[in-house]
């Protein structure tokens, strides 16, 4: 069922709002200032931590998924879109800090990797494969 994982992700999502705005008002803008990444980074660890507990039942995983995979990709568009017409109307500045912050995300990228665990290898043969399909013949 969807709706349970509903209540996770409104948690989630005002959290990330008040800490966004919390953020703006701090640094001087009249602004909420990375509500939604907020929101969607403690949706991610708070699911996750509450999966490894075991917490999280299938039904309230099966919503969690669900939101991930309808809600977090029209935020971050819609985020995204409001970023990039305040870059092109904010001037250099905030077009060299975009792509600076790309950048040092594709450069993470390989080093972030290598801190996950190696994955088994597979014992899935192909010449079993096919010899299997042959006999069926």
């Amino acid at each position: 069922m969807v709706i349970y994982g509903t209540g996770l992700l409104a948690f989630c999502l005002l959290a990330g709002a008040v800490v966004g705005q919390l953020l703006g008002y701090l640094l001087g803008v009249d602004a909420n200032v990375g509500g939604v990444g907020i929101a969607m980074i403690a949706l991610i660890v708070l699911s996750d931590r509450l999966q490894k507990r075991g917490a999280l039942q299938p039904p309230t995983r099966q919503g969690v998924l669900f939101w991930s995979a309808v809600y977090i990709p029209v935020v971050v568009a819609m985020a995204a879109s409001q970023n990039v017409q305040a870059a092109v109307t904010g001037g250099p500045a905030a077009i060299t800090a975009g792509v600076a912050s790309v950048a040092a995300c594709l450069l993470l990228v390989p080093a972030i990797s290598r801190l996950a665990p190696p994955l088994a290898e597979s014992t899935f043969d192909a010449a079993d494969a096919n010899s299997s399909t042959d006999e069926g013949r």
